[in-house]
């Protein structure tokens, strides 16, 4: 069947937006703009727009990667991160035009830069090993050593999914004055430091960071103050919660925080908080929102922008937030004595938010159905709301696109449960379809309105597709995403298989005959799981999974604490629980055909996941295929190599095709 829906090589026509940046006085707003270029690689530069007349011009060309744009206070310059001299290093631009200046050359390069209220200093973060100096520069030709070496470690933490093995770096934070062209570490030890903030008078430094006897083996997160004038470091929190992204109140009393208290380990709600500089009080602002206070909806457009934290309103009496509920992210704002409301709302999911220096007005990116990623503007009130950007439209017009329908409907035990229907582009009223369930990884994210490519294309293909937010799932309160805690493959398989037969149920288009099953991390996980324990679904699709607990404990950058937290035992407490869970234990069982997709540079869930599972299946002869992705790791689906994510998809379709059509 072939329709005019969205394709896999559609995916090189998108542009991704993100880390919208208000000008001081409200007038402009600069982006990033990715695309993949003709050499099928990402590529990123800055826009400018003017917010009224809504026209856009490039400011900054080149493939290169240019990110994290921020206003210097008078708006006379950009401060932005790219890699156009190799290494990531901080550049400015006059607003006005002209070319771009490298501001810094640190050896091991820099990012993330705050500027100060009076635009004279710049705040931003270093990688330090132990035995750098931080005024060592970047070199435009490093030596090669050609000789072989092992990589050797004495540490917990030896390699992560994003980074790949430890370079024993450390992120610290280094003051530079723009007019001085001076240079000053603020931070020393080896520990990271992150989301550093000015205060209103320029005079201090807040910022997160472990700095803990063990940092590998603690969670917990600090907020810390420095005085620029004595350089004396206060520590405000008592080391038994996870603070971060600090922001100063524009009286300069108080602290916004991001945090939690670990109560329910990975699980646990982020929330809102206020420190008092005064009297160090901590006052936990959204107790009563009973709603994970970050942006966790998924979605593979690229939306990913680290997180602002709570902005303070200027009257130093409310914050703005977003928040993650029922399948939707909005901006809200919680006053200082506790009062909640929301500020944007909507089925959709708002990513990323910027207001002007006298908040007459916020900008922020949207994700939802029909839109990949656009800039909205409305006042503080939330009202006269304007769409800025259509940054896709031209290839969205010529597409028809699949709508999700979202409903509701009961679990096992009652627990009202939400998920999303979509019908085949091209649908036909009295016609037969296949159905593909896709589950989400983490557990704790949350399937939303927002834009996927990847359930298009198969809606494209001639499937309907099922999504939904079984137990673990934000948005749904505290008790709901920890249920899955010591339950995997219970209550969360439960709720899976009721929203398939419900969805059965209630739409005579599906084929309860031809019902495929795809999902990533957990996803692929559960579909291991499922797979194992039922032959409902005519064909699988396990991507970037976990197949044994035992091992993926040794293995994965997480696993020394990510089972422990979510299997409530150890490998050394309870090997047997954790072989229970195990899909490959199950593998006898399996008769569903089973193509398996894995990055050969996952860390997070690594390839002899794959490996296990792939063999276990050929030697018993079930039909399965292995597929294996180069130079990529976890992040495959969303910011992977553009022709490997278009191989992905091909694959995924291949296989239903096969076995659904």
């Amino acid at each position: 069947m072939t329709t005019n829906g969205l394709s896999a090589q559609d995916l090189f026509d998108f542009s991704f937006i993100s880390d919208p940046q208000l000008s001081p006085d409200g007038n402009w707003v600069v982006f990033v703009k990715r695309v993949i270029n003709d050499k099928e690689k990402y590529q990123s530069n800055l826009f400018l727009m003017h917010v009224d007349s809504k026209e856009i011009t490039q400011f900054t060309q080149g493939n290169f990667s240019d990110v994290q744009p921020r206003w210097s206070p008078d708006g006379r310059y950009i401060f932005f991160v790219s890699n156009r001299s190799k290494k990531q290093q901080i550049w400015k631009i006059a607003f006005n035009g002209g070319e771009a200046s490298q501001v810094t050359t640190f050896k091991r390069g820099a990012s993330q830069p705050v500027l100060s209220p009076d635009g004279k200093k710049l705040l931003v973060t270093v990688p330090l090993t132990a035995s750098d100096s931080f005024k060592e520069k970047e070199t435009k030709q490093e030596k090669r050593d050609e000789k072989l070496k092992p990589y050797i470690t004495t540490n917990l933490k030896y390699k992560s999914d994003a980074k790949g093995f430890s370079d024993e770096t450390f992120e610290h934070l280094v003051l530079i004055g723009l007019e001085t062209g001076t240079e000053s570490l603020l931070t020393d030890g080896q520990y990271d430091h992150h989301s550093p903030a000015f205060s209103p008078d320029g005079m201090h430094v807040a910022y997160s960071a472990n700095r803990s006897e063990d940092p590998e083996q603690t969670f917990f997160s600090d907020i810390y103050q420095l005085d620029l004038t004595t350089n004396n470091t206060e520590k405000l929190t008592s080391s038994d919660k996870r603070f971060y992204t600090p922001n100063y109140s524009p009286d300069g009393t108080k602290l916004s925080l991001l945090g939690d208290d670990l109560e329910y380990k990975g699980a646990t709600l982020t929330r809102v908080w206020s420190l008092d500089l005064a009297t160090k009080e901590l006052t936990c602002l959204t107790s009563e929102l009973d709603a994970e206070c970050n942006d966790v909806a998924i979605n593979d457009m690229g939306t990913g922008t680290a997180s602002t934290g709570a902005i303070w309103s200027k009257t130093n009496d409310a914050l703005f937030f977003l928040a993650s509920e029922l399948g939707s992210t909005n901006l809200y704002q919680v006053t200082l004595d506790k009062q909640i409301s929301t500020v944007v709302d909507g089925k959709r999911q708002v990513y990323a938010f910027s207001t002007d220096k006298d908040q007459d007005r916020f900008v922020y990116a949207v994700s939802q159905t029909g839109i990949p990623g656009d800039l909205f503007v409305s006042t503080l009130s939330g009202n006269e709301e304007q769409r800025l950007t259509s940054i896709n439209e031209q290839l969205i017009q010529t597409k028809e696109l699949s709508i999700p329908e979202d409903f509701r409907f009961k679990a096992n035990d009652g627990t009202e449960l939400q998920g999303w229907i979509m019908k085949p582009t091209g649908f036909k009223d009295g016609e037969m379809y296949p159905l593909v369930l896709e589950i989400h990884g983490g557990p704790h994210a949350m399937y939303s309105h927002a834009f996927m490519h990847e359930f298009q294309v198969l809606a494209g293909k001639g499937y309907g597709v099922l999504f939904m937010n079984p137990r673990g799932s934000h948005g749904y309160g505290q008790q709901f995403v920890d249920a899955v805690r010591g339950d995997y493959g219970g209550i969360d398989y439960d709720d899976v298989m009721v929203a398939v037969d419900y969805a059965l149920e209630n739409n005579n288009w599906l084929d309860s005959s031809r019902l495929g099953v795809t999902g990533g991390s957990y996803g692929g996980f559960m579909t291991n799981w499922i797979v194992g324990h039922t032959n409902k679904f005519k064909a699988a699709v396990t991507q970037r999974s976990i197949s044994n607990w035992l091992s993926f404990n040794g293995v994965s950058d997480i696993g020394h604490y990510f089972t422990e937290w979510e299997h409530k035992t150890t490998v050394m407490e309870d090997s047997e629980e954790l072989w229970r869970i195990s899909p490959l234990r199950y593998v006898k069982d399996v008769e569903t055909p089973l193509l398996i997709l894995h990055s050969e540079n996952d860390y997070r869930c690594p390839i002899e996941q794959a490996e296990q599972l792939y063999l276990a299946l050929k030697q018993q002869k079930k039909p399965t295929r292995f597929v294996r992705f180069p130079e990529s790791n976890h992040e495959l689906s969303r910011s992977g190599d553009p022709g490997l994510r278009i191989i992905r998809l091909n694959e995924i379709t291949d296989w239903f095709d096969q076995y659904l059509k």
